[in-house]
């Protein structure tokens, strides 16, 4: 007895066959590719996407760090050291009595502890400083090439004091810091997950591919770095870094030391998965098809591979500005001049300091927290999405 199925509108055939968009008339099928479906579950995950949004408002920060920061970030203003942070008021006494909208913060007046001879700032309630967006203010170079005097935000008079995250012992306006230590911070992070990617899938590529003595040397390699201490053989790599460098230098020098001992993980990973995939019947039939060496790699292995990578590069990323903080903040990494949050943090070591100028550490290391938790949360979110085996 033959049983016939009937079945009302358009059928799905296939395993890549997506109903997308269904009509009127019968509904329109798509096929969704793979990323167009990794898209669609992450943009599921509202924490992930949250976390996205603030990666790459930080990393807009650094790239457009001349135009948002107030202030140049060696600007010092010694007879305002250790300002505290000002806040931004909307609405001021008018002439007659009443108030009037009128963004501004409000001057300092110093005062002098005759006993102990200690400096403090009172909030002068006659001084307002009224700010603006897109105001004039000290001439920058865009990116090092375009010539500006226009910032964000700003006083409206050119001279007047605004420090919205207070100032640090030289007088320096710290948000305009914190905002030029982003983009040094936050490159050196993605600088050195690029490098441990290509070094990571390259090296665990070969290894698990090939097998032989090809992965014997270079599981050898990955066990003998694996087995240094980490932090004193970045102490004594940064160590040997020459003072006469420039600042240029030195910046390159600690990303490639960050980079150099980040990639075994991925690589171990990497290997493991081609020794479990180039058996699979899809690497056979491939390689019967006439795929070369490079083709079978690429094209069908690597593609399988997408979640770990994912979920190892952006948890990798948050290492990497940890151990750059942690380097510059020992005073044995980036230093002055170059600004990034290690340097400020090294600003706020002793005991005296984070008493008397608590926003000198609560700021940079907010920042630092700030960035590690957005990468965790969006890590997650991308490995789940990009989990093939995930219902």
């Amino acid at each position: 007895m033959t049983e016939h199925i009937f079945i009302d509108g358009p059928a799905e055939t296939g395993p890549a066959v997506t109903l997308l968009k269904p009509g009127t008339s019968g509904g329109e099928i798509a096929a969704a590719g793979q990323w167009a479906l990794i898209w669609r579950r992450f943009a599921r995950n509202k924490v992930a996407v949250a976390a996205g949004i603030v990666i790459l408002a930080l990393y807009l920060i650094g790239a457009f760090a001349e135009f948002l920061a107030p202030a140049l970030p060696d600007a010092a203003r010694p007879q305002f050291t250790n300002a505290p942070p000002q806040k931004i008021r909307l609405f001021a006494a008018g002439p007659d009595g009443g108030s009037r909208f009128l963004p501004h913060v409000t001057g300092y007046s110093m005062q002098v502890d005759q006993a102990s001879l200690r400096r403090s700032y009172v909030v002068d309630e006659a001084k307002v400083v009224p700010i603006g967006l897109f105001v004039k203010g000290p001439a920058y170079r865009l990116w090092g090439l375009i010539p500006m005097d226009r910032h964000l935000v700003g006083p409206v008079r050119p001279g007047d004091t605004m420090y919205l995250l207070g100032t640090d012992k030289l007088g320096r306006d710290l948000l305009s810091r914190l905002i030029y230590g982003t983009r040094v911070s936050m490159s050196i992070g993605l600088v050195g997950v690029c490098i441990s990617l290509l070094l990571g899938v390259t090296l665990g590529s070969l290894s698990g591919f090939y097998g032989g003595a090809v992965d014997m040397v270079i599981q050898r390699v990955i066990e003998v770095i694996s087995a240094m201490p980490t932090i004193p053989l970045w102490l004594g790599l940064a160590a040997a870094i020459p003072l006469t460098w420039s600042p240029l230098q030195v910046y390159f020098v600690i990303t490639l030391i960050v980079s150099l001992f980040g990639w075994t993980g991925l690589a171990r990973e990497v290997r493991g998965r081609f020794y479990a995939l180039r058996g699979e019947d899809f690497v056979t039939a491939a390689r019967l098809d006439g795929s070369g060496e490079r083709r079978l790699i690429f094209r069908h292995i690597l593609p399988s591979l997408t979640s770990h990578i994912l979920a190892v590069v952006t948890l990798a990323v948050p290492t990497m500005i940890v151990a750059e903080t942690a380097l510059s903040f020992l005073g044995i990494g980036l230093k002055p001049p170059v600004v990034s949050w290690g340097v400020l943090l090294q600003e706020a070591q002793n005991v005296r300091t984070i008493a008397g100028a608590p926003w000198l550490l609560a700021w940079p290391a907010g920042a630092v927290v700030l960035a590690v938790l957005a990468f965790n949360f969006l890590g997650d979110g991308m490995r789940d999405a990009a989990d093939p085996y995930d219902s």
